[in-house]
């Protein structure tokens, strides 16, 4: 059987991160190959390799110098990328290359509270603030542009008043944590076996 190696890029904590290879430790046919953050002090960095992942930390210089990220991903023969929390615009010859084989979580409802500087809890603050009844997720695949790719899917919870920006922000993580590695999985397997799940 093929095996598709994904690599995982992280900026923050990376509990997607590891959820993800929690997930696909026993499925066949997908391996998490790589880790890679731009943050060395990453909680998922160190937890990541004791669960037998390779991890890479990289700095912002180096990952805009033209060529030097997809030279490495096609070193280290990777198939497939997931975004889990990557707040860096992807360089234009790596979206091109991996065009419809890259995904990207989003933690509010596209469009709204997408593009630069909208990450984690600016987005919670904003929904909070204009008093939102609903937020949710959008996974989506990855162009040139920041949260412009094409949707795949989109998950909604709903907001109260009463809703803090801890409760919201737990809201949020459940739905990453329970969808993501399940759509991750859908892509992959439609992208490369021809299967639906």
């Amino acid at each position: 059987m093929t095996t598709v190696n994904v690599a995982i890029f992280i900026s923050g904590y990376g509990s997607n991160a590891l959820n993800l290879i929690r997930f696909f430790e026993k499925k066949e046919g997908i391996n998490i190959r790589l880790l890679l953050s731009n943050n060395k002090a990453s909680f998922a960095l160190k937890k990541a390799a004791e669960m037998g992942v390779e991890t890479v930390v990289f700095n912002n210089e180096t990952f805009i110098n033209k060529g030097v990220l997809l030279h490495f991903l096609q070193a280290n023969h990777i198939d497939f990328v997931v975004l889990a929390g990557f707040l860096r615009l992807i360089p234009k010859d790596v979206t091109k290359h991996y065009r419809n084989k890259m995904v990207n979580i989003h933690p509010s409802l596209l469009p709204k509270y997408g593009g630069k500087g909208m990450y984690g809890r600016h987005i919670h603050l904003a929904v909070l603030k204009n008093g939102d009844t609903e937020s949710g997720i959008t996974i989506h695949y990855v162009n040139e542009e920041y949260d412009d790719g094409q949707l795949i899917v989109q998950k909604k919870v709903a907001v109260n008043k009463l809703d803090s920006l801890e409760g919201l922000t737990k809201k949020i993580q459940a739905l990453e944590h329970k969808h993501y590695p399940i759509v991750v999985e859908q892509v992959v397997r439609s992208t490369f076996f021809n299967k639906n799940i």
